[in-house]
């Protein structure tokens, strides 16, 4: 879950490959500094996929066996980098690193001799300067021309046209001087990376150099010969685009062309992505307080001087995008916490979420003399005090395991980045945007990313939390405690808050529907009936009081209506009127309250609902169906397109009969497939570049669909081009927030590489593949029905109250056969796959189904599957064979 931000198109990725576990860094980034790519896990081979229609694939392992190979969370609490990417500057040993106690790493920098000054009377004069602010930490600052030349790297020229060139600055001398050439001194929020510099001669301006694709903070720039002149002009045509604005920014120039000292510094690979406090243990350092800086980053194309991200960038903290420390003397075992190492000055962030980091020998100017850019450090090692769950083989009380080594794989690192998410809420840590709560300080929550922008919000509960709860349904209190924490939080005319961002005041419209949803599935899991009981009144306000205060005359969800025209949604899209996804979210918002209220003995509440959800439903085909296209319409007003999200869930909700199902999920294949997902838009009326953005949060119920409509082989084609992209791409395992053009990082380094949202995958996988699920509050009732596709065999387990629910199947080309092993307390219903005409079945010893008819009271045919009913604890096995 982002907050509203320009759609950007993002960056090429690195190259494609293979990987056996899961992706590195790309492989033509880790080439050019000479490491190998990210190697498995050892054991983490796989298994081996079976071929469609084998009829003998390869069996499976012993139930409960090889599938904790596949597990990606660290092996403890302290973290320590698996490899050095490279180094800068003068480092001695930088591979000590990696494994403390033994040689140490020397970073080590001479001390820089005096920046060269104007003469006294030169002035500066730009085509433009930003106006005054209080800048990011409420003091006062300018930005004209002058800072450029006045001596103190810390202030700056900034112009006021953001993204248009060119932009000048001429500095005008109080008499000739001779010019060897001049030193242009920028910011890391981005520098000139394409410009001239001209020197008046002879009555005119005349070229002395040119620069272009600088990169460089301090970019020396030489003239071909001495020049004598009065005045000096640098006219930039390109500058870095950083989330701060792609503006011209230039901290000093010097009259003379200065090579910087290469400042020494160390690159560090974690091996995917992790989440914590880094450690270092300095074991000495020169006596002048020697600053060290740590940027990171989830991918290898956004590591720089600066983080890919801070929450100091929106704190109003300026820590200049790096965590700062001053190491003494006699040097310092030292944890990265938020907060000032020396009054208002050496700043640091605290927690991060990274794969990358790298260490630099490097003062800001405005930390002086509480740490100074030049010194010599020693290091014995770095770590990192992993702070999020830590989900070893021993923790997993729910798995999965099949016959494709790619699924397993997107299996356990959906679960990974889970793992990530399921934190405690620090205020530390969590977006400093008002998101900070006292009603959620120190309580297990699922955050969104481990990045950014950590906060729970509520619609990424609805993929994220059915991970937990399938996984480590222990923790299953992060989920209680942020769906109980926003219903305490709810309005008093029934609106929801989808996060604690904002005081609990941020609009989005669609994120009520989901605190309904996630509640319902929260007691499905769970059996939790205290929960239900005392947040049902919560429930009703929604449901009777808010959604029909936004409700038109047709019945159906208008955003718009009741002053809601400036709400967003889970990407803060400028949609207005009726939409078919809000109205499609309604239907099965409705539905899931009614299976809650008659859980609790409240039939008139179910009725109502249910009738309510079947008006909406009728409303959606007769108003938003677009016949022309075969597929609904995302909205009823604009330019015609056709979206992901509302054909999708028009599908699983159950809006959607099957001849619009497949007519819709046609249209998608047509027009939205690309080789890293499918796109969440037909077009690009919504916005630039929409048909090209892949979300997994509106894949996973597309997913779902073409499961549970017969289309395993379309579902798993389209899991293997989303998943696999990101498995197979920087940083690895991990599940992007969204993929953008050329399968690029959609909002570029501000894109959180691992996110809650986006691992539906799991949840496809053990409920359609595997095909087990809930059916009743606590799993008191279940249903198994597998999809396999072209998947030869699967197994797994399903952690319930009552203790664990297995199944295992195995198919080849002319038979089927599956074993539940089911808990105490609890009873389920099979649903074999194939044509029931053309099937035999045998269970127990006997004839279940013959082709016709049944030999078994439990034994019926529903949705053309045989389907045998009342299966109660202890382990049951069945075989379907094709023809009699």
């Amino acid at each position: 879950m982002t907050l509203p931000s320009t759609p950007g198109t993002g960056a090429r990725p690195g190259p494609r490959r293979r990987t056996v576990v899961a992706a590195g860094a790309g492989a033509a980034a880790l080439s050019a500094l000479g490491v190998p790519p990210a190697t498995a896990a050892p054991g983490a081979s796989g298994t081996g996929a079976g071929a469609p229609g084998a009829d003998h694939p390869a069996p499976a392992p012993r139930l409960g066996t090889g599938w904790q190979r596949y597990v990606q969370a660290p092996g403890s609490r302290t973290v320590r980098p698996v490899r050095v990417l490279g180094s800068t500057g003068e480092v001695r040993r930088p591979e000590a690193l990696l494994k403390p106690g033994g040689a140490r790493t020397v970073l080590r920098r001479p001390r820089p001799d005096a920046a060269p000054r104007w003469p006294e009377g030169t002035v500066a004069e730009a085509s433009s300067a930003h106006p005054g602010n209080n800048g990011n930490d409420g003091t006062p600052r300018t930005y004209d021309a002058g800072n450029a030349i006045d001596g103190d790297p810390d202030t700056f020229w900034n112009d006021d046209t953001q993204g248009e060139f060119p932009d000048t600055l001429t500095v005008t001398l109080p008499a000739a001087r001779e010019l060897s050439g001049i030193t242009v001194v920028s910011n890391s929020d981005g520098v000139p990376t394409d410009f001239t510099v001209d020197v008046w001669r002879d009555g005119g301006w005349s070229t002395a150099a040119t620069v272009a694709d600088n990169d460089v903070i301090q970019r020396a720039v030489p003239f071909g010969a001495p020049v004598s002149t009065t005045r000096v002009r640098i006219t930039v045509t390109a500058v870095q685009d950083t989330p701060r604005g792609a503006f011209t920014r230039i901290n000093e120039v010097w009259p003379e062309a200065v090579e910087p000292v290469e400042k020494p510094s160390v690159t560090l690979d974690f091996g995917k992505v992790v989440v914590g406090h880094p450690r270092v243990r300095f074991t000495s350092a020169s006596d002048n307080s020697p600053g060290v800086r740590l940027a990171f980053s989830e991918t290898l194309q956004h590591l720089t001087e600066r983080s890919d991200f801070t929450r100091s960038d929106q704190s109003g903290t300026p820590a200049q995008g790096t965590d700062q420390f001053a190491v003494p003397a006699g040097g310092a075992d030292w944890t990265d916490r938020r907060g000032h190492q020396h009054g208002t000055q050496v700043y640091a962030d605290g927690l991060h979420g990274f794969r990358y980091l790298r260490i630099t020998l490097d003062a800001l100017a405005s930390d002086a003399p509480a740490a100074e850019p030049w010194g010599t450090v020693e290091i014995d090692s770095v770590a990192l005090e992993f702070t999020a769950y830590l989900g070893t083989p021993a923790t997993y009380r729910g798995w999965f395991l099949c016959s494709d080594d790619d699924l397993n794989r997107y299996w356990y690192g959906a679960s990974y980045t889970n793992e990530l998410v399921t934190d405690t809420f620090r205020q530390d840590d969590v977006d400093p945007r008002n998101a900070w709560s006292a009603s959620l300080e120190g309580l297990r929550v699922l955050h969104d990313g481990p990045k950014r922008d950590r906060d729970p919000y509520v619609g990424d509960l609805a993929v994220s939390a059915r991970t937990l709860y399938l996984t480590h349904d222990e923790a299953a209190d992060a989920a209680r405690n942020v769906l109980a924490d926003l219903a305490a939080h709810q309005r008093a005319d029934g609106w929801i808050p989808p996060a604690s961002i904002n005081g609990y005041t941020l609009p989005l419209f669609d994120y009520p529907l989901w605190w309904v949803t996630c509640s319902w599935d929260y007691v499905l899991y769970t059996g939790d009936r205290g929960y239900a009981e005392h947040h049902y009144p919560n429930l009703l306000k929604v449901l009777d009081v808010w959604y029909p205060s936004v409700t038109d005359g047709a019945g159906l969800l208008s955003k718009g209506l009741n002053g809601t025209g400036g709400y967003g949604d889970y990407a803060f899209l400028g949609r207005t009127g009726r939409i078919t996804y809000y109205n499609a979210n309604y239907v099965q918002a409705l539905h899931d309250a009614a299976s809650l209220a008659r859980w609790l003995g409240r039939r008139d509440d179910a009725e109502r609902w249910t009738e309510r959800a079947a008006l909406v439903a009728d409303a959606v085909n007769s108003l938003l169906w677009d016949a022309s296209a075969g597929a609904y319409l995302d909205s009823g007003t604009g330019p015609v397109r056709h979206a992901q999200d509302g054909n999708a869930i028009a599908v699983t909700s159950g809006v959607a009969d099957a001849g619009r199902a497949a007519s819709a999920l046609a249209h998608l294949d047509a027009t939205t497939q690309r080789p890293y997902g499918n796109a969440f838009m037909d077009n690009d009326t919504l916005f630039g570049g929409a048909s090209q953005r892949v979300y997994a949060f509106t894949s996973y119920p597309e997913i779902v669909a073409r499961f549970e409509t017969g289309r395993a082989d379309s579902a798993l084609d389209q899991i293997r081009r989303t998943y696999g992209w990101m498995d197979r791409h920087d940083p690895g395992i991990t599940h992007w927030e969204g993929i953008g053009p050329d399968g690029s990082l959609y909002e570029d380094a501000y894109t959180s590489m691992a996110h809650g949202w986006s691992t539906g995958v799991l949840p496809a996988l053990t409920h359609q593949l595997l095909g087990a699920r809930p059916t009743s509050p606590g799993y008191a009732t279940w249903e198994v029905r597998p999809y396999p596709g072209s998947v030869a065999w699967a197994q797994g387990q399903l952690p319930t109250p009552h203790g664990p629910l297995r199944v295992e199947w195995q198919r080849t080309a002319a038979s089927f056969t599956v074993t539940v092993h089911v808990p105490s307390g609890t009873r389920g219903t099979l649903a074999l796959p194939g044509d029931s005409a053309r099937l035999t079945v045998r269970g127990g010893g006997r004839l279940l189904w013959d082709g016709r008819r049944a030999r078994d009271r439990d034994v019926r045919v529903a949705g053309g599957r045989v389907t045998v009913a009342e299966l109660g604890p202890g382990s049951h096995r069945f075989t379907a064979t094709t023809g009699h």
